[in-house]
């Protein structure tokens, strides 16, 4: 059980949280202050003071006075008017991680946030619930008002949800977690909509594969130097103390230790005394993705326990009064940032495997394997055509990587201006993410074909563990044959608990 309200969230409880499905609840003194706050708000905004959300309009309608009859109605009304995004949905892990962030934000008190709505948020999560997102339609200022609208739906219990990576209607989901549709409090709507948490709850859960990815990079480069024939003096500890970066020193580390009894027999090493920049490199550009993956989970880990609200209610400590104070804290410009970085991090992960997979497969540089990894090439194309589909996802990912927090579209009649398309970049990581993943199986692909070519069992006792694995899923090919049922099965390797304990334990050693 993990307490709410109290403590900061960390990266560990998000993922135990959101992927290991460890229950929550809210500190009881933190349900206590919340209760008093948002008694002393409700009954102070029935006066005549505007109250920005709660008895005043949004946006470019903030000067249009609201009647307490209709508050509750203004409070539905923002949810069913903003939820309209579009496109496929945000993965289930992401949506949860979406409730739980919005969760931690409204637990600081600044929100005016009724208990009933917390209870709903603890109660879908517990319950392994989650909104049915789609992923566009936000331009990542005044919120995420698009997709955490989405969640309001399922909180009323309109539309669809996931129970698991089950799709189901609003009120099936809301029926699993022991709830009922929400009546929504005087804040309760605009509460719910008025932050960054869709894009951080993508950079969150992205974060976890991207840490995977980069050390199985290494890994990578690990076994196509070895089938390439390499030299691992390289990554001598001596040369990278010279230029201590700390992913650079661990990206060394990692290769010295993998290579550890590697002794390529004569026939097969390389006779040249410096290897290609894609194999002497990899703790110089592998490093600098790990270090750029630290910061931006630095950067992440202080949005999600930042308060991201707006106005903000600023209440005394005895809860005898409050300031409403408008601000900007919703503009996800820090995110947006982080989220493009991360993006040209990864990109460059798959640039330098792609430059490997093409030393494996050209024969004036493959230091005597034949072309294409295939015998009897000319009848056989070998990986000729998986090297063709890494270079298109390598392309791709190039012009993805255009980023997208350097643009703004003014919106709302130009009350909003200037905003951050932080879910824009959060999209285009996903996809950048994606294409990485794929040049690096198709470079595991090439590594270990190239390994049964030489013939020798020469490759370290840690590498040897790596290439069964992979051999475990898909076999040596002294033909062509199906080559995208071998792409889609390792693929699927890489993405299991297995490679990941793997990678976690290289990252630890």
């Amino acid at each position: 059980m993990i307490t709410l309200g109290a403590l900061k969230l960390s990266q560990h409880d998000v993922e135990n949280i959101v992927f290991h499905n460890t229950p929550i609840k809210i500190a009881d003194d933190t349900k206590m202050r919340l209760s008093k706050c948002y008694e002393l708000i409700k009954d102070k905004s029935l006066g005549d003071k505007p109250v920005y959300g709660i008895n005043t309009g949004f946006g470019a309608l903030a000067e249009i006075r609201i009647a307490q009859h209709d508050q509750e109605t203004l409070q539905k009304n923002v949810i069913v008017s903003h939820a309209v995004g579009v496109g496929d949905p945000l993965d289930f892990f992401t949506a949860k991680a979406l409730i739980l962030l919005r969760l931690n934000t409204l637990l600081q008190g600044y929100s005016a946030a009724s208990p009933a709505l917390t209870h709903h948020l603890v109660a879908l999560i517990n319950a392994n619930c989650a909104p049915f997102v789609p992923k566009k339609g936000s331009v990542g200022a005044s919120g995420d008002l698009a997709p955490l609208a989405h969640l309001g739906l399922l909180c009323l219990g309109v539309g669809k949800a996931l129970i698991g990576k089950e799709k189901v209607d609003a009120k099936s989901a809301l029926m699993h977690a022991d709830l009922k549709p929400l009546q929504l409090g005087i804040r309760d709507g605009l509460a719910l909509i008025n932050g960054t948490q869709a894009m951080t709850a993508v950079a969150m859960v992205a974060l976890r594969t991207c840490r995977h990815l980069a050390q199985l990079a290494d890994m990578n480069a690990s076994l196509t130097l070895q089938a390439f024939g390499g030299h691992k003096a390289h990554y001598d500890e001596r040369i990278h103390a010279l230029k201590p970066h700390d992913g650079q020193l661990k990206t060394a580390k990692n290769l010295a230790t993998m290579l550890n009894g590697y002794h390529p027999p004569a026939s097969i090493k390389n006779k040249r005394t410096q290897d290609p920049y894609s194999l002497r490199c990899v703790p110089q550009v592998h490093g600098a993705t790990k270090d750029v993956i630290r910061h931006v989970q630095d950067t992440v880990l202080l949005e999600i326990n930042s308060v991201t609200d707006n106005p903000l209610i600023f209440i005394d400590e005895a809860c005898s009064r409050f300031d409403v104070v408008s601000g900007g804290n919703f503009h996800g410009q820090h995110v947006a940032m982080a989220l493009d970085y991360l993006a040209m991090a990864m990109a460059t992960l798959a640039n330098i495997a792609e430059r490997r997979i093409e030393l494996l497969l050209n024969e004036q540089h493959s230091n005597g394997l034949p072309p294409f990894l295939i015998d009897n090439s000319g009848l056989n194309s070998g990986y000729m055509m998986l090297h063709v589909t890494a270079t298109a996802l390598v392309s791709e990912n190039k012009t993805l990587c255009h980023p997208s927090s350097v643009d703004s579209i003014p919106t709302s009649a130009n009350r909003e201006d200037h905003v951050s398309m932080g879910m824009n970049a959060a999209n285009k990581l996903l996809d950048v993410m994606a294409n990485t993943t794929r040049v690096l199986a198709i470079e595991l692909m090439a590594a270990c074909q190239a390994i049964d070519l030489r013939h020798s069992d020469y490759i370290s006792p840690w590498a040897k563990r790596f290439y069964h694995s992979i051999r475990n899923a898909i076999s040596f090919r002294k033909e062509d044959g199906l080559f995208y049922d071998d792409l889609h099965k390792t693929l699927a390797l890489l993405d299991s608990e297995e490679m990941r304990q793997m990678t976690h334990e290289l990252a630890n050693n």
